[in-house]
């Protein structure tokens, strides 16, 4: 497509034929390139929000169009400018077409966004910014520890942060945030979403917002609402400035992305870009029946209206290519991937199944940038053929529900026995080791946004979402929790005591795991939401981090911290290799023992006792069996990690044998050994009941 028929010699086209790539508006001091994929449009306007009084834009048409792509550069235009598209076209919703000229739209490429849903402006952007020699970390996942938190939730209550940056990335990226980070032990935050979202229309209309984020429209725009320094392009130097600040203190940052739908929801859903630009192709729709006939119904995996189609070649790029600009230009170092079964699908005939050898995980599989940053899969949908933990092909790790579920089932005292806590402790090998991955590929957690906080899974049976104005039917009834007699918060001090003592133990075993633990921002002080399992929608005192002291359960911060020490000291407790349970160096004891109570090794009775309720994992760090950096033989302290969910004490027998002969206790969530407790070989020893206990080997 080419510009009309000059009318007279001289003149000058007021739009210049620009290119086709790349898409967005790329800035020079020179002129701004617009590229924008609409293949079905008839007409597309570049919209120039005009900040004076008067008029609201001037409209430019482009003529230039190839490849699908509608492009054309303007001269003059200053990093901050808004613009955006109206884009005209047929109107055939039965052929999955939904062009409407009226409505102005984001530009999907967009690196900054001014304004509320439904008077939104994409930015342009001057990309250059000062990273001082920063450089990536690229730490291993065997030595990470993942922190989730909320960007505007973690400070937005700090008393030590300005008030002006509360809540914001300029507040996450404050030495007061850093500092307390690197102190506990955190090696990568996992950030909410942060890519440009907007609230569903139904939230907003009972005075609610969508507080967690996923909801995304702009896959390359820093979440404006989380700047104090403005929307005009301000909100992306921010953000590379808490980057920067994080990378500083050693400190990872991981994005969570929500690549799988749009805030456009259904087809009946608001318009403000993709749908406006390309509906039939980004989408996915039900499959074809053998007929093959187009139907225009979407197919929803998502839970949220529509699922993004990533075997249409446009919406593949835009991913990849969003993906590559937050680690080149924005300086992540990961992804965790919302509902990443919804992206996995190919579609066929009547049906729409999983494809481990789809086209965005080949292709990711395959990019130079791609596929050596952190890729974290969440691997379910909402559908039933969704569910892939353990089925992820490297070099994807997983959030490992079962986890989860087993350590939480085994302190509330309702396992069915020590077996399957023994795995998941191990490192979950019955997941990952059969494919020949390794225990960090085992994302372990308790507790994460979507669900109770740790001290609300010790402190209530049932969810209490009342706030949430759904009357109570939203969020999981399989809390896996226990109150410990008492609904919510009591004054009782032996029920607070307890609560405070599992909730430490949970953490403690989380810590200790073998696999990548992940914590949630707040679980190691104590933080409450109340009983609500789906605060999704509370952007206030519910959801935000509560930086008193006074509720604070600080004794559950340093078992927390403590554990992460030991953890990060010792190689012996985050292991790359799976156990075998046989010796690693000729002579020497087995690299892991499981051991019963009475000071025997585990047998095939006690594995399948549904009424034991104490396991000691033995874990010899003389040698290890994975050798340095260097090829050199590795050697740490051993370990003896008691986890006993008993009601009552119990008495441990510590057997002689031929490697260990004393050594102290190193963390204790039982009061009654304390810190610091020096323990023989041959000696019995009581532990409290509902309590982890670690003994380190002594040096002497």
């Amino acid at each position: 497509m080419t510009p009309s028929l000059w009318r007279a010699l001289g003149e000058q086209a007021e739009v210049w034929p620009g290119r086709n790539w790349p898409l967005g508006a790329t800035w020079s001091p020179e002129s701004t390139n617009f590229a924008v994929h609409a293949p079905n449009a008839t007409g597309v306007w570049l919209c120039i929000g005009l900040d004076g009084p008067g008029e609201a834009e001037r409209r430019y048409a482009l003529s230039e169009q190839s490849l699908g792509i509608w492009h054309g550069a303007l001269p003059d235009i200053a990093p901050g400018t808004r613009y955006g598209y109206r884009v005209d076209g047929p109107h055939e919703p039965e052929d999955g077409m939904r062009f409407d000229a009226s409505v102005l739209l984001l530009d999907p490429y967009a690196l900054a966004v001014s304004g509320e849903a439904g008077a939104a402006w994409s930015v342009v952007v001057d990309p250059s910014f000062d990273w001082q020699g920063e450089s990536p970390i690229r730490r291993r996942f065997l030595d990470t520890v993942v922190y989730e938190l909320h960007v505007k939730g973690f400070t937005k209550l700090h008393d030590r942060i300005p008030e002006e940056v509360r809540g914001t990335y300029a507040g996450l990226g404050h030495p007061v945030v850093t500092d307390y980070l690197r102190d506990l032990g955190v090696t990568a935050v996992e950030l909410l979403p942060v890519h440009q979202f907007f609230s569903e229309p139904a939230l907003v209309e009972r005075g609610t917002v969508n507080y967690w984020g996923y909801n995304s429209i702009g896959y390359f725009a820093p979440h404006a609402a989380y700047a104090a320094s403005g929307d005009r392009g301000q909100q992306v130097t921010e953000f590379k400035e808490m980057v920067r600040s994080l990378h500083a203190a050693g400190i990872e940052v991981i994005l969570d992305v929500v690549y799988n739908h749009t805030a456009e929801a259904g087809p009946d859903g608001p318009t403000y870009s993709f749908r406006g630009y390309d509906d039939r192709g980004f989408y996915r729709r039900i499959p074809p029946g053998a007929q093959h006939e187009f139907d225009d119904t979407y197919w929803d995996v998502t839970g949220c209206g529509n699922t993004v189609d990533t075997e249409d070649p446009l919406a593949l790029r835009l991913i990849l290519d969003s993906l590559r600009y937050w680690v080149t230009e924005m300086h992540v170092d990961g992804f965790r991937f919302d509902l990443m079964s919804a992206l996995t699908r190919t579609a066929g005939t009547n049906v729409v199944p999983v494809d481990m050898a789809c086209r965005l995980l080949t292709a990711i599989g395959q990019d130079p940038v791609l596929r050596h940053v952190k890729l974290i899969a969440e691997p379910w949908d909402v559908s039933m053929d969704g569910y892939l933990v353990g089925k992820m092909p490297p070099p994807w790790v997983e959030w490992n529900d079962q986890y989860r579920d087993v350590i939480r089932d085994f302190w509330r005292g309702q396992s069915a026995g020590t077996q399957t806590v023994a795995t998941r402790l191990a490192g979950s090998s019955d997941l990952y080791a059969d494919d020949g991955r390794s225990a960090y590929n085992s994302v372990n957690f308790v507790t994460a946004h979507d669900g109770f906080t740790v001290r609300d899974l010790v402190s209530y049976d049932v969810k209490h979402n009342e706030a949430n104005g759904e009357d109570n039917r939203d969020g999981s009834d399989n809390n896996r929790s226990w109150n410990h007699g008492v609904e919510g918060e009591t004054d009782d001090p032996e029920i607070r005591a307890l609560r405070r003592r599992q909730a430490a133990n949970l953490m403690a075993t989380l810590c200790l795991s073998n696999g990548v633990p992940m914590l949630t921002a707040g679980d190691e002080r104590g933080r409450t939401q109340g009983g609500n399992n789906n605060a999704y929608c509370q952007d206030n005192e519910i959801s935000w981090v509560d930086w008193r002291a006074d509720d604070a359960w600080l004794d559950v911060y340093e078992t927390t911290k403590s554990a992460l020490r030991l953890r990060r000291e010792h190689p012996a407790l985050r292991q790359r290799h799976w156990f075998e349970g046989r010796p690693t160096i000729v002579g020497g004891p087995k690299d892991l023992a499981w051991l019963h109570p009475s000071g025997r090794e585990m047998t095939d009775e006690d594995w399948y006792d549904a009424g034991l309720r104490t396991v000691g994992m033995f874990v010899s760090g003389k040698p290890l069996r994975t050798p340095g950096p260097h090829g050199e033989q590795q050697i740490d302290s051993s370990f003896l990690l008691w986890f006993h969910a008993g009601a009552e004490q119990v008495e441990v027998y510590l057997p002689d044998n031929d490697w260990v002969f004393a050594g102290s206790v190193v963390l204790s969530t039982d009061p009654g050994l304390p810190a610091g407790r020096r323990v023989e070989v041959g000696e019995v020893l009581t532990i409290g009941a509902r309590s982890v206990v670690v003994m380190e080997e002594a040096a002497d």
